[in-house]
């Protein structure tokens, strides 16, 4: 079905991801309605922009398929709030980033305190794209990174960034081999991580974590994710 919710406009990609049931929370609806995926393309793709399908932003990195950034957002949810602290591992070209930023600043001119959106991004050049989406192609992503809310570093998505943690929220846009522990250590007690796990065969994993620090594991479907970049492995 997903694959058929391709449109015109960013609107007509949302309304058709909300009539699949892809979509089904309002909240996620506005946000993705707020945030134009044309803004996150690269230009050459622009004009493929609301199509449901990845589009490259590198030569090895891609903007995933709406429908696969709205089930993320879905499985997500509940922990996007205001007051909240998100990280978004292997943030690319910002998309995501700023979909969670509008969940968790419904209203830029009422932030709640300690919220925080974090990206990680470890190719520079896709570091670059992802930081000038959102300073610069988005007045309302460049106030929220005026004000501290959003903060993007370059670094090694596996490592996470625990100074910005504990995160209520960890989304992960890139095949981990493995389960990287240490973001496993950065989720707070009740927090969620989403994040597609494997090599050929890979899962969509949401990681629970509940009040005592018990972490539950899940396979929610079968993915097909760019890797996740790993600095320490062996060429």
């Amino acid at each position: 079905m997903a694959w058929r919710c391709s449109g015109t406009t960013n609107h007509e990609l949302v309304s058709k991801l909300s009539k699949a049931k892809i979509i089904t929370n309002p909240r996620i609806k506005q946000a993705m309605e707020a945030t134009d995926r044309a803004l996150f393309c690269r230009n050459a793709w622009i004009p493929h922009a609301y199509e449901d399908r990845p589009l490259p932003i590198s030569d090895e990195a891609t903007i995933s398929a709406p429908h696969m950034h709205a089930y993320a957002l879905e499985l997500l949810q509940d922990h996007l709030k205001p007051g909240n602290r998100a990280m978004d591992v292997g943030s690319g070209s910002g998309y995501l980033l700023a979909c969670m930023a509008e969940m968790m600043v419904p209203d830029p001119d009422r932030i709640e305190p300690n919220t925080k959106v974090v990206g990680i991004e470890y190719s520079e050049e896709v570091y670059a794209f992802g930081k000038n989406n959102i300073e610069q192609r988005s007045e309302r992503m460049k106030k929220l990174v005026q004000r501290g809310v959003i903060e993007l570093l370059r670094g090694d998505g596996w490592k996470g960034c625990p100074q910005h943690g504990p995160y209520h929220a960890i989304h992960v846009g890139a095949a981990a081999a493995t389960l990287p522990q240490a973001l496993v250590d950065q989720l707070a007690p009740g927090g969620r991580m989403v994040i597609p796990v494997g090599e050929w065969s890979q899962d969509l994993m949401v990681i629970d974590k509940d009040v005592n620090g018990k972490v539950k594991k899940q396979s929610v479907m079968g993915v097909m994710y760019v890797p996740l970049v790993n600095p320490n492995q062996s060429q």
